[in-house]
């Protein structure tokens, strides 16, 4: 047994409901399933998993409980250090000022983001209710989304003083102009725009979320492994030459400029600001064009 599998999970479920399929879930559902350290990097673990074993050809991202991710979890509270999960090489994470929060973002968001967008096998994110900032960053490194007709997307960082979530991939999944309305205004979006602007494959209704996301990753799963890892690499490789790692990178370093930023001016790494404006945001519809 390899060391991934042998892992057990608390913040996360990993089972294998049929043959070739595996199913992660997202398991802290108290919390909305915002992100803390252990639940990305159990998330992280069970990728690991599914990828390490050969008789998995597709692999489901889904979430217990009323909402798929309400994003970051910034509480600290009853979390794991990075020093024990951390995974890359940036090292610093302790340091002092700009040199550690940029290591700790770099870390923990874009570098696990990044990592699971080229997982050689194809990649379902079975989506429900909200997903708010850092929860997009559970959704759009996966290859396929399926959403449930209640669910909603929504950026609000520019609250907080900064350019969006850290993996900035908002102008390939909303468009540029879209993107734009969605950052400036905050203002979430249903599943049914997000599936007109491209960023969701199929809406379905909620009580048919699962078995219509199992019966898709099950028909993903009839193909043959070498056919379907060399057509995803041929899209990710398309996406790439277009630019996509520049402009991720690019906008990363745009979001360290707004940390330092707001240290400078605020004292802490964000606008404190933001809550307010993000509570008032809250009692917004969606939008539906």
């Amino acid at each position: 047994m390899s060391e991934a599998a042998a892992v057990t999970f608390e913040t996360v479920k990993y089972t294998v409901p049929e043959p070739r399929v595996a199913r992660i879930l997202l398991n802290r559902p108290d919390r909305a399933n915002a992100q803390n350290m252990q639940l990305l990097y159990e998330l992280n673990s069970a990728l690991d998993r599914a990828c390490a074993d050969d008789e998995i050809r597709c692999i489901i991202i889904a979430a217990e409980g009323k909402h798929f991710s309400s994003g970051h979890d910034l509480s600290g509270a009853n979390d794991v250090s990075l020093s024990e999960v951390g995974i890359s090489q940036w090292g610093g994470l302790r340091q002092p000022g700009m040199e550690g929060h940029w290591a700790r973002e770099e870390e923990a968001y874009f570098g696990l983001c990044w990592r699971w967008r080229n997982i050689p096998k194809p990649t379902i994110a079975e989506v429900q209710g909200k997903v708010i900032a850092g929860g997009l960053m559970l959704v759009w490194p996966f290859d396929i989304v399926v959403a449930s007709d209640d669910a909603t997307f929504q950026d609000p960082v520019v609250a907080f003083g900064a350019n969006g979530v850290e993996y900035f991939g908002h102008p390939w999944e909303f468009g540029v102009r879209k993107a734009k309305e969605l950052l400036f205004t905050g203002r979430a979006i249903t599943a049914r725009v997000a599936y007109e602007l491209g960023m969701v494959n199929r809406v379905v209704p909620r009580d048919r979320l699962a078995d219509e996301t199992m019966e898709l990753a099950r028909e993903i799963a009839a193909q043959p492994m070498m056919g379907l890892k060399t057509a995803k690499e041929s899209v990710n490789q398309m996406q790439n030459e277009q630019g996509l790692y520049a402009a991720l990178r690019s906008a990363m370093g745009m979001q360290q400029l707004a940390h330092a930023h707001n240290y400078i001016v605020h004292k802490m790494a964000v606008d404190p600001a933001g809550g307010a404006l993000v509570r008032e945001l809250a009692k917004k519809p969606p939008l539906d064009q």
